[in-house]
């Protein structure tokens, strides 16, 4: 009797209040069970890739710090010391004992030079020696430089030379005529135009002062103007200088 009492009770509650219970019980599970579920969904969503957006992936920086390795001091090679091979000193070399005894002058004197030097022929100076300053030209008419002595001789007269040397050259020149030139040594020659067209003295013949070397003419057409001479040039390294300097 009391059994069936509880289950009459237990029906009524069932009917009554304990059906809104079990209602809400049960909901209450349902709505549980579902936040679990849909939260699980979410976390897998995340976890894959979004659909339609960009992945954005982020890689770990992958560089390597390399040790540094030290770099070994710079030495500076040191130069091998080389024995000096300079001599050792010596005493100084005693100074020469000055010779007091007099030496002679080897340039001679113009008085000297004057003791061998002769005049090619003797005769009147017609036209001077003039380099610096112009003189008349009797025979173009005109003032010019004038690089030697005209000495009035007659033709056939002989022309000498002026001192020892050696022949140098024996030419026609095209102006001055017939000419002989004679190397005196030291630079110095002497020049003689206007000669005749035989000479008696060839290139390479020594001569002394006073040898004969030709004669007088009249082959010179530059100095046609001037009355019969011999055309006489001295010349030093090359560079014409008066004869008279000489021809003391």
């Amino acid at each position: 009797m009391k059994n069936r009492s509880f289950l009459n009770k237990l029906g009524d509650f069932a009917m009554g209040k304990g059906f809104y219970i079990v209602l809400f019980l049960c909901i209450a599970t349902i709505g549980i069970s579902g936040y679990y579920l849909l939260k699980t969904v979410v976390n897998d969503t995340r976890v894959t890739a979004p659909v339609g957006g960009d992945a954005s992936v982020t890689i770990p920086d992958q560089s390597v710090t390399r040790p540094t390795t030290p770099k070994p001091p710079e030495t500076t090679p040191t130069k091998p010391s080389v024995p000096s091979t300079k001599p050792a000193a010596q005493p100084d070399d005693p100074e020469p004992v000055k010779d007091d005894t007099p030496q002679p002058d080897t340039q001679p004197s113009k008085e000297t030079l004057s003791k061998v030097f002769t005049w090619p022929v003797q005769g009147t100076v017609l036209r001077d020696y003039s380099v610096e300053t112009l003189s008349l030209d009797p025979t173009l008419g005109d003032w010019r430089t004038h690089g030697g002595l005209d000495i009035a001789a007659a033709q056939g007269v002989k022309v000498l030379s002026i001192s020892a040397g050696t022949v140098d050259q024996v030419y026609t020149d095209g102006l001055m005529g017939t000419t002989v030139v004679v190397d005196h040594g030291g630079g110095l020659q002497s020049w003689y135009c206007n000669l005749a067209d035989e000479v008696l003295v060839e290139a390479g013949d020594t001569v002394d002062i006073g040898s004969e070397l030709g004669t007088v003419g009249s082959s010179a057409i530059a100095e046609v103007g001037v009355d019969s001479h011999v055309h006489l040039e001295t010349l030093l390294n090359g560079q014409p200088v008066d004869p008279r300097e000489y021809l003391k």
